[in-house]
């Protein structure tokens, strides 16, 4: 991880930071219902999240969920979404905020952790298996109500 970055819990005020990391990471302007997303995710009791800071700024972030139940599994961990800013990519931020995260589930007990990655977001996924995840049993499914 660079050096100077520091990890701390993440706060409903960092997220315009996040919001402006998303971006650079997208390229384009995030959607008003991802903002109020994360805003929303931020206040739930079984929201939790940390930012990597370097210089007092947010340059990583990963927000998860702990389900209680669901999908025919008990309690578990779930990353909803997990951003570094373009230009501190390949540094080991999303590493360290991924262990961060892990360090906190375990200490509430939870041993699986879960995620949902689009199948050709190739960088994502190839992060995702180097931290650790490998295909689960679930098959996502989806449907378009018009």
């Amino acid at each position: 991880m660079e050096k100077g970055t520091k990890i701390r819990k993440i706060r409903v005020e960092d997220v315009s930071e996040i919001v402006a990391i998303q971006e650079s990471i997208l390229k384009k302007k995030v959607s008003k219902k991802w903002v109020q997303t994360v805003e929303d995710r931020l206040k739930k009791q079984d929201g939790i999240g940390f930012v990597a800071l370097k210089g007092g700024q947010v340059v990583g972030f990963i927000i998860g969920e702990i389900k209680r139940e669901g999908f025919g599994l008990e309690q578990s961990g779930w990353i909803e979404v997990v951003g570094v800013h373009p230009r501190h990519m390949g540094v080991g931020i999303g590493r360290i905020l991924a262990e961060t995260l892990f360090s906190f589930f375990k200490k509430e007990g939870i041993r699986d952790i879960h995620t949902s990655v689009r199948w050709d977001a190739g960088d994502m996924l190839s992060f995702f298996k180097a931290i650790g995840f490998d295909r689960s049993p679930f098959i996502n499914l989806s449907k378009h109500l018009d």
